[in-house]
């Protein structure tokens, strides 16, 4: 269900949080919307239930402003985009399913601990030093092997998606990496398979529960100059440089953020 919210002072706030948000996101293969229900959350106090499915329409034009981006870069695979893609709908759908089961302070507690294990993830991978060389394969063919680990990382990208409303980048990354990915290649084509999974769990949130439209309108003001932007800069700088340094930091902000979802 749509709905607006009658608007508040303090909303005002939210198109700077959404470009600042737009920008790094997309410079990483995010869509931002890990940080939006927690900035709705923590922040203006919105229930989870609507914190939730208001992001994922707040990160849909922050998405396909991203990808529009990174694909005019060249940074997208979209043969694994698509593969990691089909299997996120899946997942993304079943996950606002799961979400409806929960009761909104549990949903937060959830979510959470969700926040403080992924920090702990990214931070342990920023620390190690990849030097190996990423090599991206040309061919027109996508062997069996490559095809069952991108539909297993992108139904978990996609199951997390639906859950907690945000981009659920984490697992596809990962797997693209696992994939042997150029780096530059990564944030394009993550950032494509999270529009993916973020148009249909929004789908399915829009049947099952409720989006705040007063809020989707002042984020999305700010986060798709944002993503506008971050493309640009990622080609402008050189990612092996700023990858991990920018990992640290999102993984300490999430980290205290999970930790505030548990305790409040």
């Amino acid at each position: 269900m749509l709905f607006y919210s009658e608007f508040q002072q303090s909303y005002l706030w939210l198109p700077l949080a959404g470009f600042i948000i737009g920008m790094i996101a997309t410079m990483v293969g995010s869509g931002g919307g890990f940080f939006f229900p927690l900035l709705l959350i923590l922040f203006f106090q919105i229930p989870a239930h609507i914190a939730v499915a208001t992001s994922l329409a707040a990160s849909l034009p922050l998405c396909i402003a991203g990808t529009t981006g990174h694909y005019r870069s060249g940074n997208i695979n979209l043969r694994l985009g698509f593969i990691f893609g089909a299997a996120g709908i899946l997942g993304a759908l079943s996950g606002a399913f799961f979400t409806r089961l929960m009761q909104p302070s549990t949903l937060k507690i959830v979510f959470g601990i969700y926040s403080v294990v992924l920090a702990l993830i990214i931070f342990h991978s920023s620390m190690k030093d990849r030097k190996e060389k990423r090599e991206e394969d040309l061919s027109g063919k996508v062997p069996t092997g490559k095809m069952i680990k991108s539909s297993f990382f992108g139904y978990a990208g996609g199951t997390i998606s639906g859950t907690f409303g945000t981009s659920g980048a984490a697992p596809i990354m990962a797997g693209l990496f696992a994939l042997n990915t150029p780096a530059r290649k990564v944030a394009g084509t993550s950032l494509m398979v999270v529009l993916i999974n973020t148009l249909a769990a929004f789908t399915g949130h829009f049947l099952l529960g409720e989006v705040d439209l007063t809020l989707v309108l002042m984020l999305t003001a700010g986060s798709v100059l944002g993503a506008l932007l971050g493309p640009r800069l990622l080609v402008a700088i050189r990612p092996e440089k700023s990858e991990n340094l920018i990992r640290r930091v999102f993984a300490i902000i999430i980290i205290i953020s999970g930790i505030l979802l548990i305790i409040n």
